[in-house]
């Protein structure tokens, strides 16, 4: 008899505190600054993709979740910022673990991983996202410059003399 009242006196306890839940679609939680979520690809503030197709986020996943296939940038109609571009990119979202990797092994800080968390997909033909589906708005979404960028309009250095 003890233990119900017990009980009794958990429950009325609780009754008249504000609720912990939140109305989920209506109202979404914020995530903490480190939360690793949807991956996005960037563009420069020029329009232009900063995916220069080099496939280090693909080597650098460990689930073996991106696929990126190269292809030649066109000087007159450039769709990024090197020789080559990301003709097709694709990371299997079901074989993601979100650990990252992929968003420092890129040198032109191209794909990051942004706050949403609403990721679901019925089939797992549509748990592939596609480089369309990833790629921001040229308007929007140009992220910081990678200190790598920044130093290729530097002059190089000139040779060190060896002293025989």
């Amino acid at each position: 008899m003890f233990d119900f009242i017990k009980g009794l006196g958990t429950t009325a306890k609780y009754l008249f505190k504000k609720p912990v839940t939140v109305s989920y679609p209506e109202v979404k939680r914020p995530v903490r600054e480190r939360f690793r979520g949807r991956h996005e690809l960037k563009r420069f503030e020029s329009g232009l993709e900063r995916c220069i197709g080099c496939s280090l986020c693909a080597a650098a996943c460990p689930a073996d979740a991106i696929y990126v296939q190269p292809a030649e940038n066109d000087p007159l109609h450039p769709v990024g910022v090197g020789e080559r571009y990301a003709e097709k990119y694709e990371i299997n979202m079901i074989r993601c673990i979100f650990c990252g990797y992929c968003e420092d092994a890129c040198p032109t800080n191209a794909i990051v991983l942004e706050h949403d968390y609403e990721l679901s997909f019925y089939d797992r033909k549509s748990a592939v996202y596609t480089k369309e589906m990833l790629l921001v708005a040229p308007d929007k979404g140009h992220g910081e410059p990678s200190p790598l960028l920044l130093n290729l309009n530097r002059p190089p250095n000139p040779p060190a003399q060896i002293d025989l």
